[in-house]
């Protein structure tokens, strides 16, 4: 194929670090691309009062794909007091800049596959009959809607009058919330549109025909939230058995499957769900495959082919100071896996991957998430792996 030009947009903390040894990995296995920096994040909401310039928007507007570190955030006052003092008196809010691009691009669906490696000390375990200990296999796809819901981003504390008026129309409301003084009251709304309720469900359904799932569940809450998640599920309901009888379509509850999530969690396939919901399941499941520096993320715009691939972790500005990085780089590489996928380049992430899992069966290289030690600067001392190190595993076995 030809060469590739790629957004490369380190953002915070340690997003940095992972990005630039991802990097050297995409090098070593033979993919050929040029990367150009794009500036999001905090130095840039402090410092220009814009988490997201327009020159990382028009970056990625031309080169369509992206490869994102990490971003840190803050409340609404601390955001406010750390920027400029020249800025302050702008009336600028502080807005995630990732939520930022997934609206601005239309990066409805989100991709979060959470797969166990053979080998990794972090992998779930329990206790099975005859107190054996039990290593299920997780193999799941979370599919989960990026740009409406409960991050839509239509709220209001003191809401206006006129929306104010409205609410007031709803009798419970009116019921449950009118004898509030209007300026105590603040609403977030969770907004869900048939045309993107739908766009989720099918990107679902064929993962799930695409790579031999037998099952699709809407993990939502119908039985309560009966107008936004029982759209869903009644969508849901109508698609399978329109163009997908062989897909069984199961109904779980966020709160229920939170709990089954350690019963048996080698039982599901690809989870659907809105945008919050979406993110507590994935992180949940995250967690049974060794946490977040297993945890990686596709997010994308189907008719456009933009797409920005992500680790789910934070920043955590406590490491990126360390001396020698200590952080586990695997989800930023397996998100560039997923980037690979995207633009049909399959062998080259396929090598990546296998050379991830050899270095996690073998278990002679271990950063200090996976060697179970406390997150110090000092465990590359007593034996943990560096992010340098780690790669330079991966690389050797590619």
């Amino acid at each position: 194929m030809s060469r590739r030009t790629i957004v490369a947009m380190p953002g915070d903390g340690i997003g940095k670090t992972v990005l630039d040894e991802t990097i050297r990995v995409l090098d070593a296995a033979g993919f050929e691309a040029d990367y150009v920096e794009g500036d999001i994040g905090w130095e840039f909401w402090c410092n220009e009062g814009n988490p997201l310039p327009q020159r990382t928007l028009d970056l990625i507007e031309k080169h369509k794909i992206g490869l994102f570190g990490a971003i840190t955030s803050k409340p609404k006052d601390e955001a406010f007091n750390e920027l400029k003092p020249e800025l302050q008196e702008k009336g600028l809010v502080y807005s995630s800049p990732i939520v930022g691009l997934r609206q601005h691009f239309g990066l409805d669906i989100c991709l979060r596959p959470c797969r166990t490696y053979k080998g990794n000390p972090l992998n779930f375990i329990r206790r099975g009959q005859g107190d054996v200990i039990e290593e299920p296999e997780v193999d799941v796809a979370i599919f989960r809607q990026n740009t409406e819901g409960l991050y839509g981003g239509v709220e209001w504390s003191d809401p206006p009058e006129h929306v104010y008026d409205a609410l007031m129309t709803h009798p419970k409301f009116s019921k449950n919330f009118g004898w509030s003084p209007k300026e105590d009251i603040s609403v977030s709304t969770r907004i869900f549109s048939k045309k993107f309720t739908e766009r989720i469900l099918r990107a679902a359904f064929e993962h799930a025909k695409k790579y031999g799932y037998k099952s699709v569940t809407v993990c939502e809450k119908p039985n309560v939230i009966r107008e936004t998640s029982g759209m869903m599920y009644k969508m849901a309901q109508q698609i399978q058995k329109a163009d997908y009888p062989n897909i069984e379509l199961w109904n779980t509850n966020i709160d229920a499957q939170m709990m089954w999530l350690t019963k048996n969690p080698e039982n599901y396939g690809v989870i659907v769900a809105g945008n919050m919901f979406g993110d507590i399941v994935s992180d949940g499941f995250a967690g049974l495959i060794g946490g977040l520096g297993f945890a990686c993320s596709a997010q994308y715009n189907p008719e456009t082919g933009i797409g920005v691939f992500e680790p789910t972790h934070g920043s955590a500005p406590k490491y990126a100071d360390y001396p020698v990085s200590i952080v586990n780089p695997i989800a930023m590489m397996e998100s560039a896996c997923m980037m690979l996928d995207f633009i049909d380049e399959q062998e080259i992430a396929k090598k990546i991957r296998k050379a991830i899992a050899e270095v996690v069966e073998e278990g002679k290289v271990r950063t200090y998430d996976m060697a179970k030690m406390p997150g110090r600067a000092d465990v590359v001392d007593n034996g943990a792996a560096s992010t340098e190190e780690m790669t330079d595993a991966i690389i050797t076995k590619l």
